[in-house]
C-alpha cells in the first residue's frame, strides 16, 4: 500500500468516524433547520421540511436528547431556536431546559410543516425553508448526513450543488475504493502513532454504555443482562459482558439521553456498535493497546468500507454492516489471520442478510444485540477455520463479491421493502386485508 493510499484511508477514517449526540437523521434535519435559521437572521416565523422516506423512517420513534420527547418536530423546533450549525452532529448539543420548553410552545403554535420528498430519489433528503415576514431562506442536505448542497438567502443562492469534500459523513462513495485486503493492511500495518485516535471512540462510548447502565433508558436491555436474572440464564461471561455494554450504550442513546457517542459512517449505533465489542473483548482476553487500537480500526474501516456499497441509509440495518466490523475486529483480537477474518465476515453474511430498518427507536438496542452475538459466534467459527462456503445462499469464494452480494440485496433488492415498512409505519391502526 503506497503512502498516499494510507493518507487517503486516514482521511476517509476522520471524516466517518465523528462524535454525534442523539440519533442522527432528526439531528441532520435539526442541523439543515438551524442553518437555514442561521441564514434569516432570527426566529423562524414557519418552517417548511421535506424529507426523504428514509430519514422520515429513522427519526418517527427516536428520543431527541435533553428533551424527554420522540420524534422530528421537537427536533426542529430547537433547530431553529438554539441549534447551532458549527457543531454539526452534535447542534443540540448545548440546549437548555428553557430552550425546550420554547420548542414545545413552537410546536403548539403550528409553526411546522412537515412533507414527504417524492421527487428526489436519493434516500438522505433534508430540504429546510424557514420565513419570517418578507424574508425567506432555503439549506438542503443530501447523500450524507452534514452534506450541505443548497443554501438560498432571499433570492441569492450561496451553493448550488456542493462537492464531494463537504461529504463529512454517510457513505464514501467517492472516496478511495476499499478491499477487505486493503482494510487488513492497513490496519495491521500503518504506525500506531497515526491511529491512536480510534481511542476516543472508545473514551465516548464507554462512557454512553456506563450512563445506560445507571438510568432507565429505553427498555433496559443492557440492565436486564446484568441482573440477577440475567446473570443467571447468561452468566457472567465474556460474551454477556459484550452485549450488555453495547446495549447499554444504545439505550442511552436511543431514549435521548444528552450523551456524545462516536458515530461510524453518520450513524451513532453503526458507531457503538464498531466499538463497544471490541473494546469488552480486549479487556476480558488482556490484549495490548497497540491490538486493540488495531482491532478498532479493523472493525471501524470494514464498516466504512461495506457502507462505500450500501449508501447512507437503505433498507437494511445498520447493525448488520456495524457487526460484521465487530466481528473482524474480534477476530483479529483472537489471533485471526486476514483469511479467518475473511471466514468470519462470510458467516456473518451468510446469518444477518436481511434484517430490516424500521426507523431508529430504542428496540433497535435488541437488534444491535443480535448483531453483536452473531459476530462472536462468526469469529469463533472463523478461528477454527468453520466458515459458511460458496455453495451456500449468497456466499462467494470472493469475499468482497459476498460483500458486494451483501449491498446489493441491501440496496436495490430490498426497494420494495422499504416501501412497504413505511407505508406501515404511518398507516398504524388501518385495517388491512
Amino acid at each position: 500500500m503506497t503512502s498516499s493510499e494510507k493518507k487517503a484511508i486516514l482521511d476517509l477514517i476522520h471524516r466517518q468516524v465523528v462524535p454525534a449526540i442523539g440519533c442522527t437523521e432528526p439531528i441532520a434535519v435539526a442541523l439543515c433547520v438551524a442553518k437555514a435559521a442561521e441564514m434569516l437572521g432570527s426566529q423562524p416565523e414557519h418552517i417548511e421540511v421535506r424529507l426523504s422516506a428514509n430519514i422520515f423512517k429513522n427519526a418517527m420513534g427516536v428520543g431527541i436528547p435533553g428533551t424527554g420527547m420522540i420524534g422530528l418536530p421537537i427536533a426542529i423546533a430547537l433547530g431553529a431556536l438554539a441549534g447551532k450549525p458549527e457543531l454539526q452532529l452534535e447542534v443540540l448539543r448545548d440546549c437548555k431546559k428553557d430552550d425546550v420548553e420554547k420548542g414545545k410552545k413552537y410546536i403548539s403554535e403550528n409553526r411546522i410543516n412537515i412533507t414527504l420528498e417524492k421527487e428526489d430519489a436519493d434516500k438522505l433528503y433534508i430540504n429546510v425553508v424557514c420565513s419570517a415576514g418578507d424574508k425567506e431562506t432555503e439549506a438542503r442536505i443530501k447523500h450524507a448526513h452534514t452534506n450541505f448542497v443548497f443554501l438560498r438567502n432571499g433570492n441569492d443562492v450561496l451553493l448550488d450543488g456542493g462537492s464531494c469534500a463537504d461529504k463529512t459523513t454517510g457513505a464514501a462513495t467517492d472516496d478511495i475504493k476499499l478491499t477487505l485486503g486493503k482494510v487488513y493492511e492497513f490496519a495491521s500495518t500503518t504506525d500506531l502513532d497515526d491511529i491512536r485516535f480510534i481511542l476516543d471512540a472508545k473514551k465516548l462510548n464507554e462512557a454512553a454504555a456506563e450512563a445506560g447502565l445507571k438510568e432507565n433508558y429505553g427498555h433496559e436491555l443492557g440492565k436486564t443482562l446484568c441482573s440477577p436474572l440475567g446473570h443467571g440464564i447468561m452468566g457472567e461471561s465474556i460474551f454477556s459482558r459484550i452485549l450488555s455494554a453495547t446495549s447499554c450504550a444504545c439505550d442511552a442513546r436511543m431514549a435521548g439521553a444528552m450523551i456524545p457517542v462516536m458515530s461510524n459512517s453518520g450513524s451513532g449505533n453503526q458507531g457503538i456498535c464498531t466499538t463497544m465489542p471490541v473494546v469488552v473483548f480486549a479487556k476480558e482476553n488482556h490484549n495490548t493497546e497497540e491490538e486493540l487500537i488495531r482491532a478498532l480500526i479493523m472493525s471501524n474501516l470494514t464498516a466504512i468500507y461495506i457502507k462505500q456499497n450500501l449508501g447512507a441509509l437503505s433498507a437494511l440495518c445498520g447493525c448488520v454492516v456495524a457487526s460484521t466490523g465487530s466481528s473482524c475486529g474480534i477476530t483479529y483480537l483472537m489471533g485471526g489471520s486476514f483469511e479467518q477474518i475473511s471466514f468470519a465476515v462470510k458467516n456473518m453474511i451468510a446469518n444477518l442478510t436481511g434484517m430490516i430498518c424500521d426507523g431508529a427507536k430504542p428496540s433497535c438496542a435488541l437488534k444491535l444485540t443480535t448483531g453483536v452475538s452473531t459476530a462472536v459466534l462468526s469469529a469463533m467459527l472463523a478461528m477454527q477455520h468453520k466458515y459458511v462456503t460458496s455453495v451456500e445462499g449468497i456466499i462467494d469464494d470472493d469475499v468482497d463479491q459476498s460483500i458486494r452480494n451483501l449491498t446489493a440485496i441491501g440496496s436495490r433488492g430490498m426497494d420494495d421493502t422499504d416501501r412497504f415498512v413505511l407505508d406501515i409505519m404511518t398507516h398504524k391502526g388501518v385495517k388491512r386485508e
